[in-house]
């Protein structure tokens, strides 16, 4: 019996059936999933490639001083772009906006390089156009259709030069500072402006705020259809305002009365709290300069300037401490109960001290005999503290100095901090020098010379130390919420007992009364303790410092003050520029005529006919039990 076979052509259109069929099957799938599943993210994908976005920057949060007064803020300014277009268009518009813009044909050959490495992307011309600038341009709108005009905020610093190293600089993110986590994560994107330096570097997220945006439609080859045309627009939120602890009235100052032709710095701050009142260094640079970019003049005129107006000389730059490390010398002894305010060294001072092979001098030839605690601080006997080092020790001084802060940094919350050299104990110069130091490294190292090189912002830290309760807190610039910063790595604590800070104080008062190193210094009004030194330099003339403290008579200090002057000055030449700071401060802040020449000798007859005694009352060393608060600043 023959089975049955089905017809050949049959099969064929049956499989054909079969394969028409599971095609339109996955056809239909597609369609499912394109129109309906994924719908709106094709939807999207599609108004993304027909919109472009402008970007609108943020503007930049305000930065304030202690009392309101602002400091940094954006103000309106404007950016020109031009659009994608062929080269002989972009050459030719160029060259009609040169004389608007002030373009030098090596600018026009930068923006026409630019061009070409991304031929159908906005070109960016300046982004810092002026009102008159834009103005001229509007007014010839017709002659330059392919140019965008784009509201821009233009940061601005009212006080400029006087406040460029401490509140910094903008300028637009670096490639390696793209890559950084915080900007990453952030989600920054090349062509954004960032703090460079200063507050505006080290508060930038707070700053910066967000970048909004203005959608233009663009056709399937990338070209702008209308640039005047707006589809939508994602408004920038602003960045955080942010409140300082300086007084910008006290940094203008210091500014003003700065010998211009000295290079140097000067640093205040409120002992009791860490607020720093200001920081200047001196050459300084104007940071309204950097907005909207420098110029490469100037750019390589200040790099390539002897005198480094970019160095930050209150918290980068280092100096020797010189004789006010004497004070670090003095609260080291009293704190390991060896002295007190009467204590003399067994050999008086000559002119010189022997020991150990070396015979190293005093700074007075002659001598100054036969001195106590106090009259040693006084004279700034080298003598006295030779003795006093060798009675510590080289590791117990070592020890307390690194208690003092030195060779750390304070952790002020600023970048770019330069922890300064101090030594970490006697294993130091044996991995820097290749040599074990000799006994009488102590004596160098005593009276502030040797491997000891520190910032003014060190310097002013210490002593508000010594101006408290043998405490301080680590300094400070922008105000926190709850109170006083609190870092416990950043903070000094000299354990200090009341009465050793208080023989150390009686020196400090010492230098600035009659007979001490600092007696040009007196305010009539305000008891001033404080502590010269004249920093040897090996590649050029000495540096003079001085530190000094001071509040109203019969109270606790309210302000430190530190400041080191370059090459040819004396500490006993310094001791007025600060003597001048806290005379303005003190004065502002309790409503006291301000003389702006409070350190001459004949103030004090003026200011006993006002019923002052010929030195103000001492102040009052805070006990450790009962610290007092610095009072809350009011405006004006």
């Amino acid at each position: 019996m023959r089975l049955f076979q089905p017809d050949p052509r049959e099969r064929r259109l049956m499989g054909a059936l079969f394969a028409i069929t599971f095609v339109v099957t996955i056809l239909l799938t597609a369609f499912f999933q394109t129109q309906v599943v994924r719908g709106e993210q094709f939807a999207l994908r599609s108004e993304e490639n027909r919109l472009r976005p402008v970007v609108i920057p943020a503007p930049r949060g305000t930065i304030l001083d202690r009392y309101g007064e602002i400091i940094a803020t954006s103000i309106p300014g404007y950016s020109l772009t031009l659009l994608p277009g062929d080269e002989e268009t972009v050459v030719e518009t160029l060259n009609d906006l040169a004389p608007f813009l002030g373009l030098a044909e090596t600018d026009i050959q930068r923006l026409l390089q630019q061009r070409a490495r991304s031929p159908h992307d906005l070109l960016t011309l300046t982004e810092d156009a002026t009102y008159a600038q834009v103005a001229a341009i509007e007014e010839r709108r017709s002659s330059f259709p392919n140019l965008l005009v784009v509201d821009r905020p233009k940061r601005f610093y009212p006080e400029g030069e006087a406040i460029g190293h401490l509140i910094g600089y903008v300028a637009e993110i670096s490639p390696e500072e793209l890559a950084l986590p915080r900007f990453q994560e952030s989600g920054y994107r090349q062509g954004r402006w960032i703090g460079k330096s200063g507050i505006e570097r080290e508060y930038e997220l707070q700053l910066s705020g967000r970048d909004g945006a203005r959608f233009v439609e663009v056709d399937a080859m990338g070209r702008i259809v209308n640039p005047r045309s707006t589809v939508g627009v994602l408004a920038p939120t602003p960045g955080q305002d942010i409140q300082t602890t300086l007084d910008i009235e006290l940094q203008r100052y210091i500014g003003e009365i700065f010998p211009d032709t000295m290079k140097g710095s000067v640093v205040a701050m409120v002992p009791s709290t860490g607020e720093v009142l200001a920081m200047y260094s001196n050459p300084p640079f104007d940071p309204n300069d950097f907005v909207g970019g420098i110029s490469g003049t100037l750019w390589r005129a200040m790099n390539t300037d002897s005198d480094l107006p970019l160095l930050d000389r209150s918290m980068v730059a280092t100096y020797p401490p010189a004789s006010t490390f004497k004070t670090v010398t003095a609260a080291a002894a009293v704190a390991a109960g060896l002295v007190d305010a009467d204590s003399r060294m067994p050999i008086a001072c000559s002119g010189g001290l022997a020991y150990a092979g070396r015979y190293a001098r005093c700074w007075l030839t002659s001598g100054h005999g036969s001195l106590d605690l106090a009259s040693a601080i006084e004279k700034s006997c080298n003598v006295y503290f030779y003795q006093l080092g060798i009675r510590l020790g080289l590791n117990d001084l070592i020890e307390f100095g690194t208690r003092a802060g030195y060779g750390r940094p304070t952790n002020i919350d600023l970048p770019g901090e330069n922890a300064g050299t101090f030594p970490e104990g006697a294993d130091w110069w044996r991995e820097h020098f290749g040599y074990s130091p000799q006994p009488s490294e102590v004596m160098s190292l005593a009276i502030g010379q040797g491997p000891n090189d520190q910032t003014v912002l060190r310097f002013a830290h210490f002593y508000s130390a010594i101006a408290g309760n043998g405490t301080a807190p680590a300094p400070y610039i922008v105000k926190l919420e709850g109170g006083p910063r609190s870092d416990e790595e950043g903070a000094i604590d000299l354990e200090l007992a009341e009465e050793g800070l208080a023989a150390i104080w009686k020196g400090l008062e010492m230098v600035i009364q009659p007979g001490g190193t600092g007696w040009l210094s007196s305010l009539a009004k305000w008891q001033l303790y404080g502590k010269t030194g004249t920093a040897q330099n090996p590649h050029g003339e000495d540096h003079g410092l001085f530190m000094g403290f001071s509040g109203k008579p019969g109270g606790h200090p309210e302000i430190v003050v530190a400041s080191v002057i370059e090459h040819g000055l004396h500490g006993s030449d310094v001791a007025p520029l600060v003597a001048k700071v806290i005379e303005n401060y003190l004065s502002r802040k309790h409503g006291a005529p301000f003389d702006p020449q409070p350190t001459l000798i004949e103030r004090y007859e003026s200011g006993r006919k006002a019923g002052y005694d010929e030195f103000p009352a001492p102040l009052i060393p805070k006990p450790r039990e009962e610290p007092v608060p610095e009072p809350a600043p009011q405006a004006g």
